[in-house]
């Protein structure tokens, strides 16, 4: 059988607009991780990226299961000694809403080349407000 690839002006992306309020964290990365590798299209191939643009609202409406909220804990390292600065989920919220859905999907993705620029289509707001209404967003349910 032969396998026919799309070719990058052939491509249509779509900009898609998904609310995170009440969605369990991990769920809605790997659902958002899929969408902007162009799994769920007809055309994907795992060496050509063929995604689309995703834009997350809400993200500070994110749900955690379980005790995460107070355990789980995001670490960062400058390089220096004593460089390591760890910060639980509930601080991280309150600073950063948006890191933590990033953080997921990013972690979500291969580490190769190929995934730096998908990431790049990702857009993530801590509220309902975006600048993206020129794009005609399509909403799209997730879970």
């Amino acid at each position: 059988m032969k396998t026919s690839l799309v070719n990058v002006s052939e491509l249509k992306r779509d900009w898609l607009l998904v609310d995170a309020q009440d969605k369990v964290l991990g769920r809605l990365a790997v659902e958002v991780a899929n969408i902007l590798r162009g799994k769920n299209k007809v055309t994907y191939c795992p060496g050509h990226d063929t995604g689309d643009f995703v834009v997350i609202i809400n993200a500070d409406k994110v749900k955690l299961t379980g005790d995460k909220e107070t355990k789980k804990v995001y670490q960062t390292y400058s390089g220096f000694r004593n460089g390591l600065k760890l910060t639980t989920a509930n601080v991280m919220r309150k600073t950063h809403p948006e890191w933590m859905l990033k953080l997921a999907i990013e972690r979500m993705l291969p580490k190769n080349n190929l995934s730096r620029w998908v990431f790049k289509r990702l857009k993530v707001y801590a509220g309902d407000k975006h600048p993206h209404v020129a794009q005609n967003l399509k909403k799209i349910d997730l879970l």
